[in-house]
């Protein structure tokens, strides 16, 4: 969301300063929720949104549980890499033409779901970023085996479509990023049919580079080795780890390198900010050194093309072995440790203690500074590999759970990133096609837009209602979710800051943060547990002055009907919340 309605939100936060000081109230009461529990047909987790996040003045005793006074802070989005991105599958997403499949024109008429350019308006998500899984040509529905690296998939459309796509993205502030696939091709691309063919056709001959440059664009050898594959009539091989029609390219090879480096001048020159790069560690499969080696030139071609194009990539590894991707240079790396049903944020949301989060986010400032002391964390929670966050929980709590996940992933520092439909609870697990389900817009299949998802999908029962449903329900997962990335949108310090865990002041289930950013602190104060906790702030101080006194609340988010009360330093946080004080 960009500032272009700044003298309405100053007008609109004087107005309700004003109200605040002759003792009126905003009225804007909590709603109960009822999620529905489609997959079963009976009632869901009977929590309500709250979502009163409060942010004035809080004197020593006073509350104000019915203000909001998060709605009237100004955004505050600052225009560098640390953005809240939107993944998308275009498969999936919005589809314009009634063929069943997603596609770039019905993407661009969903841009205003995701952002709508508008700081007036409160009706869209406020991501500023867009990653698009792949939209290259591909003979498969995921793409991630591309057969033309400069065109545009005629499923999804045209390159024209793709220009009006980044056009209507950069109006509205945002920043797209595509998937660039380098690990691998299609089987189907011509620098492998055009060298597979020159070797069906050599005979007895040695290979020529001379004769057919693209024989080095790959790892052909007489040897079969472990995850090569025949060229047919002869008798050589290639390597192909992920599958047979997905051969791996050899990136040792200097002109392979010098059309890699015409790609992405091609995309960045036509306006895409960055690209989210596949499959890292597999460059050099089993050879880390040799993969930072490649992502240093990488990186280092990119940055000469275009200073402030943002790179982030995937290296699917343990904390302490994706670490040292950062000393390659490039901006992020994926922050695996905190995603997935196994990961830091649903193990504390299971039960863990709260510990575990707030000791680990402190702690990546050294464990990636290390190696790079510019690096933008990359947290994410879900994605296109990965079961959805909605089955991570089961039981009465489940949606609270569900929402204050949300919360915990988009109040890390760095570039947050959001898996399409993770904002409405939705559910899909087991194979990949089913963790791709059509995005949920509406409960009626048939609807204007709803896709048909992949082929091989089984049939995904979601746990909460549509989005024409929960935009009706200002305590449903999408309002949460909105919420939570306006607050991240009106405090840089959240994206920006450098992390301390206060263990003086959390529990097992309380988890305390501080954040800081160019002279600015933020305090994030966590109850990961279902039970209402009495949280002692009495000697926590934010921007020098203590909790209760001069320090302003930007933000009380409940996943229930019970509110946060702050008195002095004392705060009452029912389950599954969270407070902003700053």
């Amino acid at each position: 969301m960009r500032r272009n309605k700044t003298g309405l939100r100053i007008t609109s936060f004087i107005l309700l300063i004003a109200l605040l000081l002759s003792g009126c109230g905003s009225g804007a009461d909590t709603a109960g929720e009822q999620g529905e529990q489609i997959e079963n047909s009976v009632k869901s987790d009977g929590e309500s949104s709250g979502e009163s996040g409060e942010g004035g003045h809080v004197e020593s005793g006073e509350t104000n549980p019915d203000m909001d006074v998060t709605d009237a802070i100004p955004l505050n989005v600052i225009d560098d890499n640390y953005r809240t991105y939107y993944e998308v599958f275009v498969y999936s997403f919005c589809d314009s033409d009634g063929d069943g499949i997603g596609d770039l024109q019905g993407l661009i008429s969903k841009l205003d779901y995701i952002n709508d350019g508008d700081d007036g308006t409160d009706t869209d998500l406020g991501c500023n970023g867009i990653w698009l899984m792949p939209v290259n040509p591909s003979p498969t529905y995921h793409k991630y085996d591309v057969a033309d690296y400069y065109g545009i998939d005629e499923a999804y459309g045209t390159s024209e479509d793709f220009k009006e796509l980044l056009a209507e993205c950069d109006k509205r502030g945002i920043k797209v990023i595509m998937d660039l696939v380098l690990n691998h091709t299609s089987s189907q691309n011509p620098w492998f049919r055009e060298a597979y063919s020159y070797l069906q056709e050599l005979g007895d001959a040695q290979p020529d580079t001379a004769d057919c440059p693209y024989f080095d664009y790959y790892h052909f050898s007489k040897e079969q080795g472990g995850g090569y594959y025949p060229v047919e009539g002869t008798d050589w091989y290639y390597e192909a780890q992920f599958w047979s029609e997905m051969p791996d390219l050899n990136l040792d090879c200097e002109a392979l390198r010098g059309e890699i480096a015409e790609i992405t001048k091609y995309w960045l020159d036509m306006g895409v900010g960055g690209f989210r790069l596949d499959a890292v560690k597999e460059y050099y499969s089993g050879a880390p050194q040799a993969n930072i080696d490649f992502l240093s030139w990488l990186n280092d071609t990119v940055k000469a093309q275009r200073k402030d194009a943002y790179l982030v990539g995937e290296a699917w590894l343990p904390m302490t072995e994706y670490a040292p991707y950062y000393a390659s240079g490039i901006d992020s790396v994926f922050n695996f440790a905190f995603a997935d049903k196994d990961g830091i944020i649903s193990k504390v949301l299971n039960g863990s203690p709260a510990s575990k989060y707030g000791e680990t986010i402190e702690s990546l400032s050294e464990i990636f500074g290390a190696y790079n002391e510019d690096y933008i964390d990359a947290p994410f929670y879900t994605n296109h590999d990965l079961g959805r966050s909605a089955g991570y929980y089961a039981g009465e709590n489940s949606a609270n759970q569900t929402k204050l996940a949300a919360a915990m992933n988009l109040f890390m520092s760095g570039s947050a990133f959001v898996y399409y439909g993770e904002e409405l609870g939705m559910k899909g697990a087991g194979k990949d096609e089913n963790k791709r389900a059509p995005m949920f817009w509406s409960m009626d299949t048939d609807a204007a837009g709803m896709c048909d998802g992949p082929a091989d999908m089984d049939a995904v029962k979601m746990k909460f209602e549509s989005l024409e449903e929960q935009q009706e329900d200002e305590a449903s997962v999408y309002h949460f979710y909105k919420k939570v990335i306006k607050v991240r949108n009106q405090n840089p310090e959240i994206a920006r800051g450098e992390a301390t865990y206060l263990k003086e002041a959390s529990t097992d289930t309380v988890c305390v943060l501080r954040k800081s950013y160019e002279g600015s602190e933020v305090l994030l104060v966590f109850v990961t547990g279902a039970e209402t906790e009495t949280v002692d702030l009495g000697s926590v101080t934010v921007n020098g002055n203590p909790v209760g006194s001069e320090s302003k609340v930007r933000a009380m988010l409940v996943t229930g009907e019970e509110q946060i009360q702050l008195d002095g330093g004392m705060a009452t946080m029912p389950g599954y919340s969270v407070m902003v004080l700053k």
